[in-house]
């Protein structure tokens, strides 16, 4: 169809075409129910943030429902005076820096070999990796097992038995698959470039995106994770943050003594509820931190764990 040179200087000059009432009336309700989402998702986080800068009297009252009520930074005092929080903090750092670093490095290593069509034996490899994620022994063995190599009370004891991840492992070899020409290998086999210089030079260099959408899960997850401390752990002082969390919202175990001076301005119940939004920022905050930095790969690792290896 012949287009007029009205409607050509029209777009040349970036006319704006006006919409149909229809296609006015699909944005509106998309907008309207996107919006309603995002506000249904937020408001729980946004309330949470609020409480834990309000008081006590209006956190007790009910009287906080978007914005902080009477402003108050006792509960943020109060956590990072408490010994355990902060002992519970750097425990889930160490736990989950260790922890991303050996499982990243096992993943890297496993998922490169088995991404190698001149790797021997990588069928049965795989066929053994896959196994894991449909058969489990089960919490008493593993607790034997575990018991028996000495692990109880130690760090080894929530890095080693999640040292590698299957899925990890399919999502970064589907990667290295798909997205690094063979052709990359061929040349420097041919200038001879061995197979761990291969790994180094050209895979690493070239798996940004995975390898940080690898780290994001892996982090977030030992982070997270608070039921093998709970039952590979008795110390006190190994305890993550997540354990310690667990104790002042489920079972509210709180030595009060380490605010005493607060006993003036709420009971106990009062600033045990207080602590519990607070410290669910102080928890949550690191991982918030990170999002916006790794955010921009999560699109490309989707699609990668959306290609059959």
């Amino acid at each position: 169809m012949a287009i007029s040179r009205k409607t050509a200087v029209g777009a040349r000059r970036g006319t704006r075409v006006r919409q149909r009432w229809d296609d006015t009336l699909f944005d509106v309700i998309a907008t309207l129910i996107l919006v309603f989402a995002v506000s249904i998702v937020a408001y729980p986080l946004v309330y949470v943030v609020s409480a834990s800068f309000s008081s006590t009297t209006a956190v007790m009252a009910g009287r906080v429902w978007l914005f902080p009520v009477e402003p108050s930074l006792k509960a943020y005092e109060a956590v990072f005076t408490y010994d355990s929080i902060m002992t519970g903090y750097l425990n889930s750092a160490i736990y989950t820096v260790l922890g991303t670093a050996v499982n990243l490095t096992l993943t890297t290593l496993c998922a490169f070999c088995l991404s190698r069509k001149d790797f021997y034996g990588r069928g049965v490899v795989a066929g053994m990796v896959l196994f894991t994620m449909l058969f489990n022994a089960g919490l008493i063995p593993n607790y034997l097992l575990i018991n028996g190599l000495g692990w109880l009370d130690t760090t080894w004891a929530l890095i080693i038995p999640n040292a590698m991840n299957a899925w990890y492992v399919i999502l970064m070899r589907s990667y290295f698959q798909n997205s690094i020409p063979e052709e990359l290998f061929e040349a420097s086999g041919m200038d001879g470039c061995s197979v761990f210089r291969q790994l180094l030079s050209i895979v690493i260099p070239l798996s940004g995106p995975i390898i940080a959408v690898i780290s994001l899960y892996c982090a977030v997850g030992i982070w997270n994770s608070y039921f093998d401390a709970f039952i590979y752990l008795s110390d006190k002082s190994r305890f993550p943050l997540q354990v310690v969390l667990r104790n002042i919202l489920i079972l509210n175990q709180l030595d009060m003594s380490a605010v005493a001076d607060l006993r003036d301005m709420a009971s106990r119940q009062g600033m045990s509820n207080l602590l519990k939004y607070a410290v669910i920022v102080v928890s949550s905050a690191p991982l918030l931190a990170l999002y916006p930095f790794v955010q921009k790969y999560f699109v490309k690792g989707i699609m990668v764990g959306s290609v059959k290896g």
